[in-house]
């Protein structure tokens, strides 16, 4: 069974071939996020405490948290779910998934150094893999460098060099919910926008209201000189 150690300290992950029985039947009906101990492993892991984080099977099946079987079986999924990714909204979809208990059919367990050991693995904690890419956030660029908000945070975006047909090309990020007098003015408009659009619903509802208020009266004027009309053309009758 292929091992694979990652180690989130350095960034840096190894794979290690083990096909000692003795030491894989520790690793046996353990289920993903359980933490094993590195001496079980090997003597060269003493002290190092790992979490298993997940694995395939020998088809490339991947194991799913919360399946508690050493089997796979076929779950309707839906979006937002591991193990699937929707293509339309709404959709679900019927896959094969792993279950979550280690078991002997795995080719491949993922394993996370949660306590580093005494001694250092070659080639996973005794280098590191430096991060290629700073952050993209204006808060998160000041947070990094102890700026204030009076600085330019356009001058502190950490840029990448590389050649590229004979010519040195620089990249750098867009920076994020960066303030800036557009972006002052564009909020300025939408909030004067609003104002006024609510300003005019309400001299709409105003004007409605008086409509209203004479067209009632109006109807109240017809009432009355319909109903005098009818008490004159009686009174006239019984004279006659």
């Amino acid at each position: 069974m292929k091992i694979n150690i990652a180690y989130p300290s350095s960034g840096n992950q190894k794979f290690i071939d083990i096909d000692d029985e003795k030491k894989l039947r520790t690793l046996y009906d353990k289920r993903i996020s359980q933490e094993v101990a590195g001496e079980d492993l090997g003597e060269e892991f003493g002290g190092y405490i790992f979490r298993i984080s997940g694995g395939n099977d020998k088809q490339g099946f991947p194991m799913k948290q919360g399946v508690l079987t050493n089997t796979r079986v076929r779950l309707l999924l839906s979006e937002g779910a591991s193990c699937y990714r929707a293509r339309r909204v709404g959709e679900r979809k019927r896959k094969s998934v792993r279950g979550c208990i280690v078991g002997p059919d795995l080719s491949v367990l993922n394993l996370v150094i949660i306590k580093k050991g005494e001694q250092d693995i070659p080639g996973l904690t005794d280098s590191s893999v430096p991060c290629r890419l700073g952050p993209k956030r204006a808060n998160k660029i000041r947070a990094l460098f102890n700026l204030t908000k009076e600085d330019d945070v356009k001058k502190f975006v950490i840029a990448r060099t590389f050649e590229k047909k004979g010519k040195t090309v620089t990249k750098r990020p867009k920076i994020q919910r960066l303030v800036t007098p557009v972006t002052l003015r564009r909020k300025n408009k939408r909030f004067e926008e609003k104002i006024a659009s609510l300003k005019k619903s309400r001299d709409d509802a105003a004007t409605y209201t008086a409509l209203i208020q004479k067209r009632l009266v109006e109807q109240k004027e017809a009432r009355r000189s319909e109903i005098s009309k009818r008490r004159s053309s009686r009174k006239i009758s019984t004279k006659e």
